[in-house]
């Protein structure tokens, strides 16, 4: 378990990213002329497609380094997807976390240590006039935690290709244990989602997407403990959370012949009966220099207020207490650039990129304290990803 929440928020979004390629923007991008979406943000020229086409045959190697907080995070990261007929493609990933942790959970409370976490992934894509069906299934290991989850998604294109229209829902089945103890409890996810994306003019589109989360069983961390006038006791979860996001995406075209350029901003908003409220805005602007490299730059701001049970040190007994800075008031601040370079063809048949990423974060914590100094605590990280991508 990452005990840091810079570390496991960039960590999930990672794998994301790695498992889930956003598809239906791609396809809808098509017909604005917008390219990849985030991915690439390149500008195109092609007509509007009037059918799903399955994803590319691709293969992707990654690696990966995160430092912040007193905690360490590297590793190698994988994906293969191929079609196997002319309406199905199936996918496969392989990520791996090398994780030694010294965060201010653990030095004030325990001792450092370090740990392995791998995830393997299957999926399948299927494709039948303007849907797609994709089902993909997900098993991560790690000394004191296993997870697995399945997910179904479709999705379908109405109005002439102008709106894609998508469903999905997950199921995740956790076993949860310590160092110490082995495990010892379970834990039980549910997601559903519902997207809209719209091609709004011929140079913009947009798109909103809603999802609705649902977790019981043991939601805590081992590891951690709360402040109770002034004394260490073992934090205290509800059993059961329910949360909510709405994420709203615009990506444009505003570049013309060799200047290609797209802008891009999002908007998330995330609420649980946890009382807690986290508002997150992204803005990125990615141009091509030349017919070979494309260049990204991105900042993102996020801002989160505290659970109804968090306290930095409690002074009255309650059902549920926890110190969890990840549960506090707090704010992040990232930029970061992309840099991706078309190596062109290799051996006639693999139409290879590189790629490499950076992001600085920086954590401000607003009424989480370091025990050892009494004062507010913050802490930068960076991040850095490195890949190489090949379609065939």
């Amino acid at each position: 378990m990452v005990a840091t929440s810079g570390s496991s928020i960039w960590m999930r979004r990672l794998r994301r990213a790695l498992a889930r390629r956003p598809h239906h923007l791609m396809r809808a991008g098509r017909a604005l002329g917008v390219v990849g979406g985030v991915m690439a943000a390149g500008v195109s020229t092609v007509g509007t497609a009037y059918a799903i086409d399955l994803p590319e045959d691709r293969a992707d190697a990654m690696y990966h380094f995160y430092d912040g907080g007193g905690t360490r995070a590297d590793g190698p990261a994988l994906l293969i997807r191929k079609k196997v007929a002319d309406r199905l493609s199936i996918s496969g990933s392989y990520f791996i976390d090398s994780v030694s942790n010294a965060s201010i959970d653990v030095v004030t409370t325990a001792s450092p240590y370090k740990e392995k976490r791998t995830e393997y992934s299957l999926g399948a894509d299927y494709v039948y006039r303007d849907a797609q069906v994709s089902l993909s299934g997900t098993t991560s290991d790690e000394p004191d935690y296993k997870a697995n989850s399945v997910s179904l998604d479709v999705s379908q294109e109405v109005f002439g290709g102008m709106t894609t229209i998508s469903l999905g829902a997950s199921r995740g089945a956790d076993h949860v244990g310590s160092r110490y103890e082995g495990m010892f409890d379970r834990a039980q996810h549910w997601r559903y989602r519902f997207g809209v994306t719209q091609i709004l003019t011929p140079r913009w589109l947009m798109s909103a997407n809603l999802e609705a989360i649902s977790d019981n069983g043991y939601l805590g961390n081992p590891y951690r403990v709360a402040q109770v006038f002034g004394t260490l006791v073992q934090e205290r979860y509800p059993r059961t959370r329910s949360s909510r996001a709405l994420k709203l995406r615009a990506v444009g075209d505003i570049g013309q012949g060799e200047q290609r350029a797209a802008l891009r901003a999002e908007y998330r908003y995330f609420w649980d009966n946890w009382e807690i409220k986290a508002h997150t805005l992204e803005v990125g602007y990615t141009r091509y220099f030349g017919a070979e490299w494309l260049g990204e730059a991105f900042v993102r701001y996020n801002t989160q207020k505290q659970a109804l049970f968090y306290s930095d040190n409690a002074q009255s007994e309650t059902l549920y207490v926890s110190r969890n800075k990840q549960l506090s008031d707090f704010n992040d601040v990232g930029i970061g650039a992309k840099a991706t370079y078309s190596a062109g063809k290799i051996a006639d048949k693999f139409d290879v990129k590189w790629n490499a990423q950076y992001q600085f974060m920086r954590f401000r914590y607003k009424n989480f304290t370091d025990i050892r100094t009494h004062g507010l605590y913050s802490f930068d990280a960076n991040i850095l990803e490195l890949f190489v991508s090949a379609t065939f």
